[in-house]
């Protein structure tokens, strides 16, 4: 004897089919592609550069958009927090990069901008899924003069996040021999600063350290050394008058200098300390994004390529509700995963704008109350008002 459809189990799975090709709200735009750096080999310096070549960089926290408004769906406000720690996050594996190549001097990841650094590289995110990266990325020296800024982009795929990557109880974290899918991308940047600075004639080289040196002196006391710096007829900083080296004005502002660095590269410290708590549940999240990235393209193959996807007949029917059910299912864990792992790196961030003893607020905030220190400072010092 045949099994008989039931008529009211077809309808009810017409009716949740029909529910679910409502038109969902539109995401937002993403970037226009571009295409990925591909394999990059970083170009390492045997041996340090000379002096004059040795540029201090700052790399600023990177800046993202919220997906915030009227377009924004539910639970988006949870990876817009997640986009908001990489900010924090991402700066770091390019300073690692940088160091790596061998070719600066002291690179540090910085909340703002810095008026001691030679050279300044600031980046937005524009899309990281796990799948794809995009960064827009600037360089600008201290005279003024812009590097590049560009947009860099670099896809990943499964075989960038080993098994390695699902770590758990008895599994743990390798964080050493872990390499960053994007890896190519960071180089990529790295060897395009590079390649500029080796189009530099010497003397743009030797303006650039000379300008960083007075625009912080200007910026600790700018009545005694505001006339060191004009601008050309481009609108670069150059250097106008160079105070005498025996000058004791000078000798107290590289006295503030060096006790900046020492707060900067605290600061420093404090990022490296919030990447090596991130780090695994990042990676973790990363992978599971892409998990699921993959998990839609194969099943929008799937509907495409096979008859049932087609049909209208009880298989076609219980097939389709079934993905949408299991699609459903993998939606909620990705945002209760992402939930996770906001809540488990809340306490590394709590701690980086914690740490700076006698100072308060963000990170960003308390660079800002040193450097207004190290001012009020050295008026004292020098019994110079500002």
């Amino acid at each position: 004897m045949k099994a008989r459809s039931n008529p009211y189990i077809l309808c009810a799975l017409a009716l949740v089919l029909a529910s679910c090709q409502q038109a969902p709200p539109p995401p937002p735009p993403k970037p226009e592609p571009i295409n990925p750096v591909g394999e990059v080999s970083l170009i390492r310096a045997d041996e340090a550069p000379t002096e004059d070549l040795l540029f201090d960089i700052g790399v600023m926290v990177f800046t993202a958009e919220n997906r915030a408004g009227a377009r924004a769906e539910l639970g988006d406000w949870i990876f817009d927090e997640i986009i908001q720690k990489e900010t924090m996050f991402l700066p770091h594996l390019l300073k690692d990069t940088l160091e790596e190549s061998n070719q600066w001097g002291a690179i540090r990841v910085l909340p703002d901008t810095d008026p001691s650094m030679d050279l300044l590289v600031s980046g937005a995110i524009l899309n990281s899924d796990g799948h794809d990266l995009q960064l827009q990325v600037k360089a600008e020296d201290s005279t003024g003069r812009v590097w590049f800024d560009k947009i860099y982009s670099d896809a990943a795929v499964a075989e960038d996040y080993p098994e390695a990557t699902r770590f758990g109880a008895g599994n743990r974290f390798d964080a050493i021999n872990f390499v960053d899918p994007y890896e190519d991308l960071y180089e990529k940047i790295a060897n395009d600063l590079l390649e500029y600075r080796e189009l530099q004639p010497p003397l743009e080289l030797q303006n650039i350290n000379l300008v960083a040196d007075l625009a912080y002196a200007i910026d600790l006391a700018p009545e005694s050394f505001s006339d060191t710096l004009s601008t050309d007829e481009q609108g670069y900083m150059k250097v106008n008058i160079l105070p005498a080296e025996n000058d004791p004005m000078i000798a107290r502002v590289a006295d503030m200098r060096y006790r900046h660095h020492l707060f900067i590269d605290t600061v420093d410290e404090y990022y490296q300390t919030l990447y090596d708590d991130i780090q695994p549940a990042y990676v973790l999240w990363r992978r599971y994004s892409i998990d699921q990235i993959l998990e839609e393209e194969a099943a929008l193959l799937d509907a495409a390529t096979n008859d049932y996807g087609r049909s209208n007949g009880f298989l076609s029917l219980s097939q389709r509700y079934d993905r949408y059910k299991w699609s459903k299912i993998f939606e909620q864990e990705f945002t209760l995963l992402a939930s996770g792992f906001n809540n488990e790196t809340a306490p590394a961030i709590l701690e980086l704008n914690e740490q700076v003893h006698g100072l308060n607020g963000t990170m960003e905030q308390q660079y800002r109350q040193w450097r207004g220190i190290l001012r009020r400072l050295f008026e004292l010092e020098t019994g110079i008002e500002n």
